[in-house]
């Protein structure tokens, strides 16, 4: 593990090489698992703003999904997350060429409509924050069947799993936090090659 300011990482974040690979994959970080994606509170009202922007848009079982059990669920105490078609599903899911998921939010902050791009935890997968003794712990929750390709590609094109996220790790920490971040992932990498 590796520190920097007051955020603690695993060493994987330095070291794996990632880059998305839609077309193999198929979004499946967007429609596999058991719960939905972590929201914080401040996020909520977003959701629910994108929800009423894009709800003509969304599949129907989506909808029905949100009108009946809220766009976001759970409590402070047990924590917030995205609703889900069939607990996997996230209801923002829309498919597009060869049934690649996609997230509608995102479609909508590319096209200008939204202001606000997506989750940040979304944003930063595959890797995941937890608040632990008041200090942020990000770890690389590599799963095989959402992780796969994405690795496979990083290493062909050479690119790091802290590379791939500068712009979510920027937009949590700023650009100063993400400097210093990027100097200790190259100091961790050399250390490997020695």
């Amino acid at each position: 593990m590796f520190k920097v300011q007051d955020t603690i990482l695993t060493e994987e974040i330095a070291t794996t090489k990632f880059a998305c690979d839609l077309p193999r994959c198929k979004g499946a970080c967007c429609v596999v698992g058991d719960a939905g994606a972590p929201v914080v509170k401040d996020e909520i009202p977003v959701l629910h703003k994108a929800y009423r922007l894009l709800k003509d848009e969304l599949r129907p079982e989506a909808v029905e999904v949100a009108e009946r059990d809220g766009v976001v669920i759970g409590s402070e105490k047990a924590g917030y997350e995205i609703a889900c078609v069939n607990e996997a599903e996230c209801i923002f899911v829309k498919y597009g060429d060869n049934d690649v998921s996609y997230c509608s939010i995102q479609q909508a902050y590319f096209d200008g409509r939204i202001d606000w791009e997506k989750p940040l935890s979304c944003h930063l997968f595959p890797v995941r924050l937890k608040k632990i003794a008041g200090f942020d712990y990000a770890n690389f929750e590599y799963v095989d069947s959402l992780c796969s390709a994405a690795c496979d590609k990083g290493s062909k094109e050479g690119i790091y799993l802290s590379d791939f996220l500068e712009k979510p790790l920027t937009r949590r920490y700023g650009e100063d936090w993400y400097d210093e971040f990027k100097a200790a992932c190259n100091y961790i990498r050399e250390q490997e090659v020695d």
